[in-house]
């Protein structure tokens, strides 16, 4: 029954965004419509409202909207999205989650289905636990999980998300079975840290943003951050200084429909490269703690392949 609710809902929402990219004609600087392929309050959610507003603020684009189709780690809205071929108003929400849903739900859909535009921004995963939970470092924490890893409930993004193969990376660097974990998908950090504070889970690995509030009151506790080297708003260790060699970056970025011409991606890029460069999205950087790393065209693409294929290696590695 849910799904067939989520299959609806995303019928809904598509034939709206139709409608409204029928009528518009084909200049994206008219209108664009992104599409973030995940619930409100979300990573992909807040890039995409966050780039709405520097568009519109700035007058890059004259009318911008976001449009949200949750469900399967993105390849719901990825599907969808690749049918509307020559589509030239409307873009769509992406990042690394998305690799690895790709693999893990074996969606028939691939990246190589739509565009490549850019990429527009890094941030990294870090690992809670309530404030009054026993474990105060990694150390503690893999200790007693060793002893019973399917007792040990780990929350997270979606299915396949960096969020699961940090969690699963860790389980293998400790030695646990990989395919032992008890791992729960939320929709998005607000579910994450109540199921942290009612105890429903132990531990979750998730975007430092959708914590910061809880650890800044004292209601979690962060031990660890996944990036490769120390991040200086994040007054934690990485996880390869505490000795476990596991560096993932939840990286994000855009994608166009299939079937549009050269000029048009040029125009979508171009639009794009102006929206980060807006004080509107670097105050957006500041607040979310993100990292900036727009990288756009062959360079871009090149990177997506690389990334295709290292999160393939990650899940073939883990026994999936």
């Amino acid at each position: 029954m849910a799904v067939f609710a989520v299959l609806g809902a995303a019928a809904v929402v598509m034939a709206s965004v139709d409608a409204s990219a029928s009528g518009s004609g084909d200049d994206a600087r008219s209108q664009l419509t992104i599409i973030a392929p995940a619930g409100a309050g979300g990573g992909w959610d807040g890039a995409a409202r966050e780039a709405q507003q520097a568009m519109r603020a700035q007058g890059i684009v004259n009318n911008a909207q976001v449009v949200n189709i949750p469900g399967a780690g993105g390849t719901i809205g990825l599907t969808k999205f690749a049918g509307m071929e020559g589509e030239n108003t409307t873009v769509m929400m992406m990042g690394i989650t998305m690799l690895g849903a790709i693999n893990i739900n074996g969606s028939e859909t691939t990246l190589e289905d739509v565009t490549p535009l850019a990429r527009i921004t890094e941030d990294y995963d870090v690992l809670v636990v309530p404030a009054d939970s026993p474990y105060n470092s990694v150390d503690e924490l893999v200790s007693d999980w060793q002893q019973n890893p399917k007792s040990f409930a780990f929350g997270g993004g979606s299915l396949g998300s960096v969020d699961q193969m940090i969690i699963t990376q860790l389980a293998q660097a400790s030695g646990i079975d990989p395919t032992a974990v008890n791992y729960i998908a939320y929709s998005g950090g607000g579910e994450l840290a109540t199921s942290l504070m009612s105890g429903t889970i132990k531990a979750s690995v998730s975007g430092y943003v959708d914590f910061a509030d809880q650890i800044e009151a004292g209601r979690l506790k962060a031990l660890a951050v996944s990036a490769p080297e120390p991040v200086g708003s994040i007054d934690v260790p990485t996880l390869k200084e505490l000795g476990y060699d596991i560096e993932l970056t939840n990286w994000r970025g855009i994608v166009g429909p299939p079937g549009i011409s050269d000029e048009q991606k040029q125009e979508l890029q171009a639009i794009l490269a102006e929206v980060v460069e807006t004080p509107q999205w670097r105050d957006a950087i500041e607040r979310n703690q993100w990292t900036d790393r727009f990288l756009a065209g062959e360079e871009f693409e090149r990177f997506i392949a690389e990334e295709t294929s290292a999160v393939n290696d990650i899940w073939n590695d883990l026994g999936y």
